[in-house]
């Protein structure tokens, strides 16, 4: 099982970065494309209270929510 979950779009580029990040760190994660998931979508929008912001990181284990991402 994935420790992390990023919901994000391909075209993105902070979730690029956030994926590229997490590979270079062994993070392991799972990636929830909200472009093409609907029901990745809809559990985007319960974190974020609706709006429409991504990438939405999740820590499986501890249930900490990240909105957005810079990099670590």
């Amino acid at each position: 099982m994935a420790h992390y979950m990023i919901f994000g779009k391909d075209d993105c580029p902070h979730t690029q970065k956030a994926r590229e990040d997490f590979k270079k760190m062994n993070r392991s994660f799972a990636y929830v494309n909200v472009d093409n998931n609907p029901q990745g979508l809809e559990r985007l929008l319960e974190y974020t209270d609706g709006k429409y912001i991504v990438p939405v990181i999740v820590e499986a284990d501890e249930g900490n929510v990240e909105i957005g991402y810079t990099g670590e």
